[in-house]
C-alpha cells in the first residue's frame, strides 16, 4: 500500500484544486494532490473550457463605459438564481454570492493579472434575463487564452512555485473514502486507476475539489429537477468523465451535508463529438440567435421564440416541456459563418493560441474554418440547397419522419416576410431580442443584422438536430465561508474542506437555480483560495 503523508490534502487537479496548492505552498504548507486523471488532463474542465470569468468593476468594464457596482451584482444575481423561499436553507449560498461580487475584483481579477492571466477587451453580456432579471451589464470576461490558457499558465506557475519540493502530485489516483481520527477527518483512502494498487494519504487537513455530479449521466437523471419534468431519452455527456459524485458519497459517508443536487447548469443544444472520450461524448453549440427553433416536428416553438443570450435555463425546460425532448435550429450559410460557436477551447484556436490576427480574421469574414468542421464531421448537422431537400435530410436523420415539410416552410416565409417589412414593422419577439442584442457590440460583431432563412444568396440551409446536454452542477457540499464543509447541524466537520464545483461553487448552491455564467470558473479560484487561507490558519 502506497502511503502519502502531509499538512494537507487535496482531492482533485481542477481550477479550484490547482488555485489552492499555489495559495497553500504560498502560506508555508506541504501539500500532497491527488487527481484521477493522467498527466495530461491536469486542469480537468476548466482546461476544456471556453474561460469566460463573470468579475465587476472591473478596468475593461470602465474602458467599454460600464458602471458596475457590487450592490447591482447583487441585485441581479439573487432575482436571476432564484433562491428557495427557505431562509435557513439559503443562507450560506446567499452568503457566498455577497462574498463573490464584493471580492471577485481582489480575489479573482487582482489575483489572475500578475499571474500572467488576461482578457479580450470587451466583456460580453451573457444571461441578461429574458423579461430582464439578469446580467444588468456585461460582466463575462474571455480569457485571453481560453480556459486553456487559464489552466496551463496556473500549472505553470504552480510548478514553478519556489517551495515546489513541498508539493506532491499523484495521477490516476482515484480517491474512494475519507478517513478519520478521533472525529476529525484525518485523510483519505483509494486505489489507482491502472494496477488498482491501494493507498492512503494523510494530513491535518483535506480539500474536496473533486468537481460535480454531472459527468455521471445516471446522477443526472437521478436528481432531474422537477421544473424539467422527466428526464430527456437522450442526454449528452459535456461534463468532465470523472464528475461522477463518487467524492459526495465520501463526504457524505463521513457526515457532510449535500444539497441542491437538483440545481444544474445544463445546456439546450448539445450535439455529438465525432471523436467521443467518453461515452454519449457531446459538444455545447453557442445556438445562433438568428436561426429559427424549431421541435421534433419542424414547428417554431413558442409562444416565446427561443433565443440565446438571455435565459439558459428556460431554454432547456421550453426543450423539455416537448412531446420529444430534442430539437433542431433552421439556418443558412450566412448565418453559420457569423454566428455559430462551439463552447470549449477546442473549437476556439485563435483564441486559445493568442492569435490577434486569426481572431481578427474570424470576426471580420467568420469562421468558416468551424462551419466546414461541423457540417463535415457532426452527425447532427445536415446541409442542403433547397428546403425540401433539407427536411428530407432531417427525416433521414431522425429516422421517423416526424417533421413537416409545409410547417417548416410557413415557418421559414413568416419570419422573412416579417424582416422584409423593416425594424420599424418588426412584431416578431426573435428579431426584438437580435435588435437588443445588436446594441452592445460585443454582441453586434456576431449577430447578423435581420438576415432571412430561406434568401438564396445565402445558400446553402442548414438543419442541426439539438439535445440537452449536462455540464455543471449547481449543488454540492454545504460551506461556509471559509469553505469548511458542514454536517447535517450546520456544524464544520474538523479537517474537512470542499471548493469549486463539489461545493457548488461554495456554500453548496451559491448560484440559486441560475448562474449568471462565469460565476462557475470564478467560482473555483474564489472559493479555493478562501479555503487555502482558512486551512493555513488553521494548520
Amino acid at each position: 500500500m502506497k502511503h502519502y503523508q502531509s499538512d494537507v490534502v487535496i482531492v482533485g487537479g481542477g481550477l479550484a484544486g490547482i488555485v489552492a496548492a499555489l495559495e497553500l505552498l504560498s502560506a508555508g504548507r506541504s501539500v500532497t494532490l491527488l487527481e484521477r486523471d493522467s498527466d495530461e488532463n491536469f486542469g480537468g474542465l476548466a482546461r476544456e473550457s471556453f474561460g469566460g470569468i463573470f468579475l465587476v468593476g472591473t478596468p475593461e468594464q470602465r474602458r467599454s463605459g460600464i458602471h458596475d457596482t457590487p450592490e447591482l451584482a447583487l441585485h441581479d444575481w439573487l432575482s436571476f438564481g432564484d433562491f428557495g423561499r427557505d431562509e435557513a436553507a439559503e443562507y450560506w449560498p446567499r452568503r457566498w454570492a455577497e462574498a463573490y461580487v464584493n471580492e471577485s475584483h481582489g480575489e479573482i481579477y487582482r489575483w489572475l493579472k500578475p499571474r500572467g492571466i488576461g482578457f479580450l477587451p470587451l466583456p460580453l453580456w451573457v444571461e441578461r434575463g429574458l423579461h430582464g432579471g439578469g446580467n444588468s451589464v456585461p460582466r463575462w470576461h474571455v480569457t485571453w487564452g481560453t480556459g486553456h490558457g487559464l489552466a496551463t499558465q496556473l500549472i505553470r506557475t504552480l510548478h514553478a512555485h519556489p517551495r515546489r519540493a513541498a508539493l506532491t502530485i499523484k495521477f490516476g489516483h482515484r480517491v474512494e473514502a475519507l478517513t478519520d481520527d478521533a472525529g476529525r477527518i484525518s485523510g483519505c483512502r483509494g486505489v489507482t486507476e491502472g494496477d488498482r494498487e491501494e493507498f492512503v494519504a494523510q494530513a491535518d487537513a483535506v480539500l474536496v475539489a473533486a468537481g460535480g455530479i454531472n459527468g455521471s449521466i445516471e446522477r443526472v437523471r437521478q436528481h432531474w429537477h422537477a421544473d424539467w419534468g422527466s428526464p430527456p431519452q437522450t442526454i449528452l455527456n459535456g461534463a468532465h468523465r470523472f464528475a461522477d459524485g463518487m467524492l459526495h458519497d465520501a463526504v457524505q459517508a463521513a457526515g457532510g451535508k449535500i444539497t441542491n443536487l437538483d440545481r444544474m447548469w445544463n445546456y439546450a443544444a448539445g450535439v455529438h463529438h465525432w471523436k467521443p472520450r467518453q461515452p454519449g461524448h457531446g459538444l455545447s453549440l453557442v445556438p445562433p440567435h438568428s436561426a429559427l427553433w424549431l421541435n421534433w416536428r419542424g414547428e417554431r416553438i413558442g409562444p416565446h421564440p427561443l433565443v440565446s443570450g438571455f435565459d439558459t435555463r428556460d431554454l432547456v425546460t421550453q426543450i423539455c416541456r416537448q412531446e420529444k425532448q430534442y430539437s433542431w435550429q433552421l439556418l443558412n450559410h450566412r448565418i453559420a459563418l457569423k454566428e455559430l460557436a462551439v463552447s470549449g477551447a477546442e473549437f476556439n484556436p485563435s483564441i486559445r493560441t493568442k492569435s490577434f490576427l486569426g481572431f481578427a480574421r474570424e470576426m471580420v469574414f467568420g469562421n468558416r474554418r468551424l462551419v466546414d468542421q461541423m457540417t463535415r464531421n457532426c452527425i447532427d448537422f445536415v446541409t442542403a440547397p433547397s428546403l425540401t431537400e433539407l427536411v428530407d435530410k432531417m427525416n433521414a436523420l431522425q429516422g421517423d419522419g416526424a417533421v413537416d415539410l409545409d410547417t417548416v416552410r410557413a415557418a421559414c416565409e413568416r419570419y422573412d416576410a416579417e424582416i422584409s417589412r423593416g425594424p420599424a414593422l418588426h412584431n416578431d419577439e426573435q428579431l426584438r431580442c437580435i435588435a437588443h442584442l445588436r446594441k452592445w457590440r460585443g454582441d453586434r460583431m456576431r449577430t447578423c443584422k435581420f438576415q432571412k432563412i430561406l434568401d438564396e444568396k445565402a445558400m446553402p440551409l442548414i438543419a442541426i438536430r439539438e439535445f440537452i446536454i449536462s455540464r455543471k452542477s449547481l449543488g454540492g457540499m454545504q460551506t461556509d465561508l471559509d469553505s469548511r464543509v458542514l454536517n447535517g447541524a450546520g456544524i464544520p466537520i474538523p479537517g474537512l474542506y470542499a471548493a469549486g464545483e463539489a461545493a457548488g461553487f461554495g456554500g453548496g448552491g451559491m448560484n440559486g437555480l441560475r448562474g449568471l455564467e462565469g460565476t462557475f470558473l470564478g467560482g473555483c479560484i474564489h472559493s479555493a483560495r478562501r479555503a487555502a487561507k482558512a486551512i493555513a490558519r488553521k494548520t
